[in-house]
């Protein structure tokens, strides 16, 4: 890892400024020639935005459909879809009975799978850092603040960690990526899970907001001693450190595809709502990385486009899990017991 200097800030922002590029390209809908002058529109999770951002063009080579696809996080997306303003929304965050209810007539699909990686910027510090659930919990409480906190320094035997403070980064607008990483601090610390709990939204004890996983990974990016989250694809379009950390059976491993695939194996029947839960799984996967997550494509049953969400859908979970769209960002394909649920969800949609 290079040194980071003013230089390699300013490499790192612009990369987040690249995948804000994509986002934007993906708002507008960028397609290929082919056209049948059909538009999907969809709005939510800055999660999925990458992998989204890919199938705009190959969606449109396929089946010849304008794709919109506006990131503005998982709750914008919920709200987009239950008011109709969209044709799909997008969410890391199962619905809520309540929000099941708001949506009238609406099912949530899994449709892609992938991992929220903890980012550091640490000038000096190598790639992946040890980091257990408790002490990451502490950190995003304000109980740790320096980097050389003899918690850390137990972890990291052997590396020599300053004493800079530490910035915490967080999602300052409501984030399934929140949730996931919330869902994780709740299970792993009784005190994270009586004082904060899990959610879209907490009350952050420390720290800097930022809007969307891009912002989270700017903040990062820019401030020396940041800590945040997001998907691994901003970690790694952004050139950030993220740490390895420890899993149920004391082992720890990255948000590759080897940890991200343990983690699903943990769950792949889904509930009735179609929801699934990968996060901390037992001591058995001992390969899981413990911060993954499924995310879910919101979509009315009843649509006057069904006929295109349908075919737009089934291309998502098929042809778009395949190596091209996913390896790169570190999304992994669905496994094919979730594929089976994910198929059957999208043959109820009708007009």
């Amino acid at each position: 890892m290079p040194k980071v200097g003013t230089l390699t800030r300013t490499i790192a922002i612009a990369a987040v400024a690249a995948i804000l590029a994509v986002a934007a390209a993906a708002t507008a809908g960028a397609t290929s020639a082919k056209q049948s002058g059909t538009t999907l529109s969809g709005a939510g999770s800055t999660f999925v935005s990458p992998l989204v951002s890919t199938w705009i063009p190959a969606v449109g080579s396929a089946l010849g459909y304008e794709l919109q696809y506006s990131a503005i996080g998982s709750s914008g997306g919920i709200n987009s879809i239950t008011g109709r303003t969209v044709d799909f929304g997008a969410s890391d965050a199962p619905l809520s009975p309540d929000q099941f209810t708001a949506c009238k007539g609406c099912a949530q699909i899994p449709w892609a799978l992938a991992a929220t990686s903890v980012m550091y910027n640490l000038p000096g510090v190598k790639n992946l850092l040890h980091m257990d659930g408790p002490t990451l919990a502490n950190i995003f409480m304000g109980k740790i603040t320096k980097w050389d906190d003899p918690a850390l320094q137990k972890l990291n035997k052997g590396v020599s960690l300053p004493s800079t403070a530490i910035t915490v980064a967080h999602r300052s607008d409501n984030s399934g990526t929140t949730y996931n990483l919330t869902d994780y601090l709740s299970s792993v610390s009784p005190a994270w899970s009586s004082q904060l709990s899990r959610g879209v939204a907490v009350n952050w004890p420390v720290g800097v907001g930022a809007k969307g996983s891009s912002g989270v990974a700017g903040v990062v990016s820019s401030t020396a001693g940041a800590i945040g989250y997001a998907d691994v694809a901003y970690s790694l379009q952004a050139h950030l450190k993220y740490f390895a950390l420890e899993n149920r059976s004391g082992k720890f491993t990255t948000p590759g595809s080897r940890g991200i695939l343990s983690a699903a194996s943990s769950d792949q029947k889904p509930a009735a709502d179609n929801s699934l839960s990968i996060v901390n799984p037992p001591k058995k996967y001992a390969n899981a990385y413990p911060i993954s997550t499924f995310t879910y494509a919101i979509v009315p049953l009843q649509s006057s486009k069904a006929a295109d969400l349908k075919h737009f859908l089934f291309w998502a979970v098929t042809k778009g899990q395949t190596s091209q769209y996913t390896a790169k960002l570190r999304f992994v394909p669905l496994p094919k017991s979730v594929l089976v649920v994910a198929e059957k969800a999208i043959a109820k949609i009708h007009s």
